[in-house]
């Protein structure tokens, strides 16, 4: 909550830009609900997508496929009209914001300078190192050339600093970092051995560019691909162990057992038994947080 007025500057660029791009993409008449579905959460209270729109066409078109009222609720929410008041399971419930966002959040003002100055310093401080592109990519506030000129500024003042990091493949990429960041370096201890399973929309992994330049790990995400079109699987999750992502993992929830369909590992990994127990000691893990009380594996779940 307490970042809501930093998101104002990007509530009123969203919707320009939404204003600019969605007649192609949408098409004509993209916004003619607008006004009716935020009228209908205005008097009814918060609503999800299939409480509004009542009546329309819907095609059954995949994900990006949306109808009018959806439209609707997007733009309404991206441009700072709506917020999120809860989910039920994946589906959204929006209401006004003004019922979402205590007023103690929305009535901060901050000027833009303000607001590019905070982006681009967290971005950095939860990224450690990056370059001016990566950190104005982090919360899509910033513009290109605002980013440019934080950086310049930031450097002539001491604040952050050039750096060199050695990228997966060998290769060195200028970035910039903080001297508190360097600081704290010596001290860091060793990574943990202990492999993890991440989401796939990981911090480590959400720039997907970035992630593959510092791991050499080629990550998309399938969800939106036909499934006879998917390499490996709908929701894959990457396994990490130490600080080398060696591989991925297709499982799911299934009648109360954790389903592991594959596991293919990144090439030139060797699946042996002390990493296989590695893997195997983490899915124990996580049993209770998938409310799950044992494991089953496919018969060529390794593929190795």
């Amino acid at each position: 909550m307490r970042f809501y007025p930093m998101w104002r500057l990007k509530f009123r660029r969203d919707e320009t830009r939404l204003r600019r791009r969605w007649p192609a993409w949408r098409g004509e008449g993209w916004n003619r609900d607008i006004d009716t579905v935020l009228q209908r959460i205005a008097d009814h209270g918060p609503a999800s997508i299939s409480e509004v729109g009542q009546g329309e066409v819907r095609g059954r078109g995949g994900w990006w496929d949306w109808h009018p009222s959806k439209t609707a609720l997007e733009f309404l929410w991206r441009s700072g009209r709506l917020a999120i008041s809860h989910r039920t399971g994946f589906r959204k419930v929006y209401d006004l914001s003004e019922r979402v966002i205590p007023a103690e959040y929305r009535s901060v003002a901050l000027d833009p300078a303000q607001v590019i100055d905070w982006a681009m310093s967290a971005a950095l401080d939860r990224l450690g190192f990056a370059t001016g592109g990566e950190l104005a990519a982090f919360f899509d506030i910033a513009t290109r050339d605002e980013a440019r000129h934080w950086c310049t500024g930031a450097l002539s003042t001491g604040r952050i600093v050039e750096v060199e990091v050695e990228m997966a493949d060998g290769s060195r990429r200028r970035s910039l970092s903080t001297p508190a960041t360097l600081d704290r370096l010596p001290a860091l201890p060793r990574p943990s051995p202990r492999v993890r399973l991440l989401s796939p929309f990981d911090p480590a992994l959400r720039d997907r560019a970035r992630a593959e330049r510092l791991f050499g790990f080629r990550y998309r995400i399938e969800i939106f691909v036909p499934a006879a079109r998917r390499r490996y699987g709908y929701y894959v999750f990457p396994v990490l162990q130490g600080d080398r992502l060696i591989g991925r993992l297709d499982a799911k929830r299934d009648a109360g057992i954790l389903s592991v369909r594959a596991f293919w590992p990144e090439p030139g990994l060797r699946m042996g038994q002390v990493r296989q127990a590695a893997l195997m000691a983490e899915l124990q893990r996580i049993l209770p947080l998938a409310k799950v009380s044992d494991i089953r594996f496919a018969p060529d779940w390794l593929r190795a």
